[in-house]
């Protein structure tokens, strides 16, 4: 497939790769660090060789599948978010993956007090107007997804 999926367009953030490439055009990586800088020259985290995103944010296993021709899995179960990426982030950059993974990570019957506990730990971290940034762009998507819908 040649260009971003919708599905990957509405379960990424805007500086994401997979909002402006397909899938086998972008490395997967457990969780975006030192090794994948945000470049804005291409508007995403990018080592030399490929770019990294969340797997659990693309439904991809993490892989090199741009910078090492690593095959797409056909059926993989979607990944769950690793111990690495339920850390709280050291970059603002990271802070919506990092929501992200601490709502999919907390039982449906726990979201809201984890999505507390992660509104609280953010804030003191990067402030309350990033963090509230943040939320107002991951809880609309990630709430109709998890809770029972009326």
């Amino acid at each position: 497939m040649s260009g971003p999926t919708p599905h990957s367009c509405e379960q990424t953030c805007v500086v994401c790769p997979a909002q402006q490439l397909g899938p086998g055009e972008f490395d997967v990586a457990d969780r975006p660090g030192p090794d994948f800088a945000y470049r804005p020259n291409l508007g995403w985290r990018a080592t030399t060789d490929g770019v990294g995103v969340h797997p659990y944010r693309v439904s991809l296993p993490p892989g090199r599948y741009a910078s090492a021709g690593e095959t797409i899995p056909d059926q993989a179960p979607r990944p769950a978010p690793t111990p690495e990426a339920l850390e709280l982030p050291a970059d603002v950059m990271d802070l919506e993956g990092w929501i992200v993974a601490v709502l999919r990570a907390a039982p449906v019957d726990q979201i809201f007090s984890a999505s507390a506990r992660a509104e609280r730990l953010a804030t003191e971290r990067f402030g309350a107007k990033a963090t509230v940034a943040a939320l107002r762009r991951v809880l609309p998507m990630e709430l109709a997804a998890r809770l029972p819908q009326p």
